[in-house]
């Protein structure tokens, strides 16, 4: 081989080296600026996630928004937001305030033992009862059953009185009060069933659609604003003419016997 034609094939030689190696950073790049846009996508999409994810902390909860509808006030109730629930014959003198809250066990305690002996009382107007729902159970991210349940009696008194003080036993029952660790309450179908055992609500329509369009949603909050501000601490709590109904103990009286020395002492003062 000469040496032109020796010199000829390195430089075609080289001059291939330099497209291939050309080629090759062309290509470097474009996976480079990929991987850099491929990066700003995922730092964006992070981002994006990380906004929404702060969006939805910082939306309200359901039961805080309700906080903002409109008030519907239960029939069968008085005063300037219907938190006035009087139950019991008109002719009678006394008033005995209740306080209970939904998911309170000793409340379903009481109403399991006691119960029968209010309705009786109640029955011979001996006094009447006035009504006021707590909803402390809840607090502190416990859950929203109570606030729930509250909502689904408001629905209870817009069909009678009566309607409600059985919807309240059954709710109270030992067979469907759950513990208080498990919030049963917040489910509508539970409700609703519960409501089934009482022959006022069995397959009510209207009932069923008050509990489920939440109604009475922001009737419980304000029924609940009422016993915050009233100062009592804990449930149940009896009074009556603004003194305190309790056992032997000081607390509210748990037994027939205790309830009835309490309450025949109160009507007397």
């Amino acid at each position: 081989m000469s040496q032109r034609n020796s010199q000829a094939a390195k430089t075609a030689a080289r001059e291939r080296l330099r497209v291939e190696r050309e080629k090759q950073a062309k290509k470097e790049k474009a996976k480079r600026q990929a991987i850099v846009a491929g990066g700003i996508v995922a730092v964006l999409a992070i981002a994006g996630g990380i906004g929404f994810g702060v969006m939805q902390m910082n939306k309200p909860s359901y039961w805080e928004a309700a906080k903002d509808d409109k008030l519907v006030k239960p029939a069968n109730t008085s005063g300037a937001n219907g938190t006035t629930v009087v139950i019991g014959k008109a002719d009678a003198k006394k008033t005995l305030e209740m306080y209970e809250d939904p998911r309170c066990p000793i409340c379903a305690t009481f109403e399991q033992t006691v119960g029968s002996t209010v309705k009786k009382d109640l029955d011979d107007g001996k006094y009447k009862i006035q009504y006021i729902g707590a909803t402390f159970i809840d607090n502190n991210g416990n859950g929203e059953g109570s606030k729930n349940a509250l909502s689904a009696m408001g629905a209870a008194l817009n069909v009678s009185p009566e309607a409600f003080l059985e919807y309240k036993t059954a709710l109270y029952s030992t067979k469907y009060h759950p513990e208080e660790t498990k919030d049963e309450f917040k489910d509508d179908a539970y409700l609703i069933k519960v409501a089934n055992t009482v022959d006022a609500l069995k397959n009510n329509k209207a009932f069923q659609k008050a509990v489920k369009d939440g109604t009475y949603d922001k009737w419980a909050l304000t029924m609940s604003q009422k016993f915050d501000d009233s100062g009592v601490k804990g449930t149940p709590t009896f009074k009556m003419d603004g003194k305190a109904v309790t056992g032997a103990d000081g607390n509210a009286p748990m037994t027939v016997a205790d309830y009835n020395t309490a309450v025949d002492k109160a009507l007397k003062g």
